[in-house]
């Protein structure tokens, strides 16, 4: 938009670092009026050291740029298209290559540049007049170097969130559009490194060198592009192998309430991926930065930083990083998915990413709605989630897996955020407070629990082994609560008691300690063939210890055969069954002997 004073003429500001000669603002008055089609131009020029060299012409929101900073900057954004361009195609072209291609094409000329002035600032947002071609999720830059997103495109103004302090930001200040899109760059150096929700490194360790730049915001892919769940992706939890199984290219929702082990959950399965082809990526949103020292030194102990990136926007962080972080993240993810790789991304949390959205929308001034979420918070989640899939073949056949983490208030799933995303993701393993107070750690309910996808996710011998195990547990549950006050019971009531409180024993499992899938299908074998029911309960963990060492030590091809074909045949269960009769009386003849003595 140019400005024109009264009497018709345009105005335009000349700024530059040394006054301009007289036939220097002659050419400067006969270009705008050739580019304007105005007969007369006044032309006010200001001397700033800042220009550092050439001149920079504004003409209302419009801006010519001749100077020296502007000249580095085209060749800065000739040499980035240069290397994305190779990096689209595959060229592999070296820098060297793309740097003399960008030089013979480079022409010095005076780009028209859009430029708004900042109407206000404040708490990571600022509201701009202006910028009248802006686009959604593009990247604009300020005049102290601070970058920000297009957040909110209003009819007479654009809200833009900042990745920066405000610092020397106000009313007045210089704003351009970049034309470019926010994203992050991404390279295979990412893995075993902390990096902060724009990419950067945050562990102290050297610099990420340059990479394919990738923007935050992707569409999904398509259904033509998308291949069925099919395999699975092991947790090395027992209740959630066995009764939710979780496979490669799913999204499952781990909710529960606060200190229930949600982020256990998401840890041991991030172990388990050790050798298993598996990038992992955990997203920090809003959690405390010594909570995720903590974890990333877990990770570091069990050598999984080796295939693990950290994505950390921390509590301290503004509103607009905790916004970013999660879809920056899925990007990373994306970039190893097109590469043919499987990856496993935690988002930690959703809840607090959805209270950090409705701090922007508040404050770019949209409607509040239900519990004052603005009214596209469930896009919000959708977008981020969907694009968790498995390719096809044809794509390379890469997939991500996504395990959204929601924090609950007392137990209620029927809140706005755990609806939302309990009606994006395919299933939700629900942790409850009780279970885990009672010492049933995971504290999994196994009714409110569930995977859309099933046993599809399953090996067949994990299918096979864990058979009525959820229905077992389910009567166990009702008969326990039934025979609650009862002193005579039958013995056919007695042993389903029996039987599932010694089931409910195994399905505990202590922190860092993920079970292979050989491992949990002996457990189940022996669990359902009732080799646990006599025991005292609190001897079944130990007596389960001691039985896969067992397995180990003296059976080993038992557990080979099962991890080589992932199947377990009538023969298999038998020989699992005879195994343990065979340690049951080896146990009985050793607990005889001191008696004896």
């Amino acid at each position: 938009m140019s400005e024109k004073l009264d009497n018709g003429a345009l105005k335009a500001v000349l700024r530059c670092v040394t006054e301009p000669s007289q036939d220097q603002l002659k050419g400067f008055r006969d270009f705008l009026q050739k580019k304007y089609k105005v007969a007369d131009v006044l032309i006010e020029v200001r001397i700033e050291p800042a220009v550092h060299g050439g001149f920079i012409l504004d003409v209302g929101s419009d801006e010519y740029d001749w100077s020296t900073r502007g000249r580095e900057r085209q060749f800065e954004n000739r040499i980035d298209a240069a290397r994305q361009k190779a990096a689209a195609e595959r060229s592999g072209k070296d820098i060297m290559s793309i740097l003399r291609s960008a030089v013979d094409d480079f022409k010095v000329i005076a780009e028209k540049n859009e430029v708004g002035f900042v109407e206000t600032a404040g708490d990571g947002i600022v509201t701009i007049k202006g910028l009248e071609h802006a686009q959604y999720g593009e990247i604009v830059l300020f005049e102290n170097g601070v970058k920000g997103m297009v957040q909110n495109i209003g009819r007479d103004n654009i809200g833009a969130i900042l990745f920066d302090e405000e610092g020397t930001i106000g009313e007045g200040s210089r704003v351009t559009g970049t034309g470019k899109r926010a994203g992050i760059v991404c390279s295979e150096e990412y893995i075993g490194r902390v990096v902060n929700a724009l990419g950067a490194p945050i562990d102290g360790g050297p610099a990420l060198e340059s990479g394919e730049y990738r923007p935050i915001e992707e569409p999904a892919p398509g259904i033509v592009d998308r291949k069925s769940v099919s395999e699975p992706l092991q947790t090395g939890i027992l209740s959630i192998d066995s009764m939710f199984p979780i496979g490669r290219g799913q999204r499952e929702l781990i909710i529960g309430d606060r200190q229930t082990g949600k982020t256990s959950i998401a840890i041991d399965t991030i172990l388990n991926q050790k050798g298993q082809n598996c990038i992992c990526i955990y997203v920090a949103i809003g959690q405390k930065a010594s909570t995720v020292a903590t974890l990333v030194n877990t990770l570091r102990t069990h050598g999984a930083m080796d295939y693990s990136i950290v994505v950390c926007s921390t509590a301290s962080d503004p509103a607009p990083l905790q916004y970013v972080a999660p879809y920056a993240a899925t990007s990373l993810a994306e970039y190893f998915m097109h590469k043919g790789k499987d990856v496993l991304i935690v988002y930690d949390d959703l809840s607090k990413h959805a209270v950090a959205y409705r701090a922007l929308s508040l404050l770019l001034g949209r409607s509040p709605g239900r519990e004052a979420y603005p009214g596209d918070v469930f896009y919000l989640h959708s977008r981020l989630l969907e694009r968790s899939s498995r390719l096809s073949d044809e794509l390379g056949g890469g997939s991500i897996t996504a395990l959204p983490i929601i924090e609950t208030q007392d137990g209620d799933v029927s809140a706005y955020i755990p609806t939302n995303v309990i009606s994006i993701t395919d299933g939700q393993i629900f942790l409850e407070s009780d279970l885990f107070f009672e010492g049933q750690r995971p504290a999994v309910n196994v009714g409110l629990s569930v995977s859309r996808v099933g046993g599809a996710a399953q090996t067949k011998a994990m299918k096979k082994a864990s058979g009525s195990l959820r229905i077992d547990l389910a009567q166990y549950r009702d008969m326990q609560v039934f025979t609650q006050f009862s002193s005579d019971l039958d013995e056919a009531t007695t042993n389903q008691l029996r039987q599932g409180a010694a089931l409910m024993e195994l399905l505990k499992q202590p922190l860092e300690h993920p079970m292979s899938m050989a491992d949990e299908v002996i457990t189940l074998v022996a669990g359902e063939g009732k080799k646990f029911m006599n025991l005292p309960v609190k001897q079944v963990k130990d007596y389960q210890g001691r039985l896969l060492a067992y397995f180990a030590e003296h059976h080993p091809e038992i557990a080979s055969e099962i991890t080589k074909t992932g199947r377990l045949e009538d023969v298999q269960k038998d020989a699992i069954l005879k195994v343990c009769d065979e340690f049951d009386a080896i146990s009985s003849k050793a607990e005889a002997a001191p008696a004896e003595q």
